[in-house]
């Protein structure tokens, strides 16, 4: 940070330009605050963003992790863990709100924040009532890097418990990509023949991934057209 012009620090660029003007490594730096011995903050914010993929891939890393790349202790570790949970939780809706939800992407919007970037198989659902407001959300089983089973009983013991006329399944691909498995397929199609014979409607499940998701709802949606354009033509 020596090497740099004073105005062009990021703490006085911040000040000077606000913090939209940084770039990530920039505002990383003033969360480590300083750099060590051989290298400044700025340097290692880099080191830091290399390891990372990206100011995105801070939401996968551990504090094991951290304290991996040299230079990052546990006191850095846990200044960089905090921040970047800090900014998770702004993009969380106000646990006081009623939400409701209509589409498929309303649930992914409100998904991603909380669970896209987990290293974390985990398998969930959203309970809603009659208006599709939601009751609560329950996780359901959290798995290994690539495996989270879901049982029938688990899912609709929360769905009878909460009296919820309709659920949404929910989980995250660990890999970032939202893509379905054919174990994904088989199970969203045994959770929602268990929810018919129970009278509690699976409206969806909806798979996330980072910044994507994927929603079976909107997949039968798109294949229905398909075939009435087919018949038409």
């Amino acid at each position: 940070m020596k090497n740099v012009v004073v105005e062009d620090r990021p703490r006085e660029k911040l000040a000077r330009l606000g913090p939209s003007a940084l770039g990530d490594n920039e505002l990383l730096a003033l969360v480590l605050g300083h750099g060590g011995a051989s290298r400044g903050a700025l340097e290692l914010a880099n080191t830091l963003l290399t390891r990372a993929g990206g100011a995105r891939g801070l939401l996968r890393l551990t504090d094991r992790d951290l304290r991996q790349i040299p230079g990052v202790g546990p006191a850095r570790a846990a200044q960089v863990l905090a921040a970047v949970e800090l900014g998770r939780r702004t993009m969380l809706p106000d646990p006081l709100e009623r939400r409701q939800f209509v589409s498929p992407r309303q649930i992914a919007d409100w998904l991603i924040p909380q669970y896209g970037a987990c290293p974390v198989e985990q398998f969930g659902v959203i309970l809603l009532d009659t208006r599709l407001q939601l009751l609560a959300t329950r996780v359901i089983s959290v798995g290994s890097l690539d495996a989270s089973p879901a049982h029938p009983r688990d899912v609709f013991r929360e769905a009878v418990a909460t009296r919820a006329a309709f659920v949404v399944l929910f989980h995250n691909h660990p890999s970032g990509d939202p893509t379905p498995s054919a174990e994904d397929v088989q199970l969203t199609a045994q959770l929602t023949e268990a929810g018919d014979l129970l009278g509690i409607g699976v409206l969806d499940h909806v798979i996330v991934g980072a910044t994507g998701y994927f929603s079976f709802k909107e997949q039968q949606r798109g294949e229905s057209e398909g075939l009435r354009l087919r018949r038409r033509s």
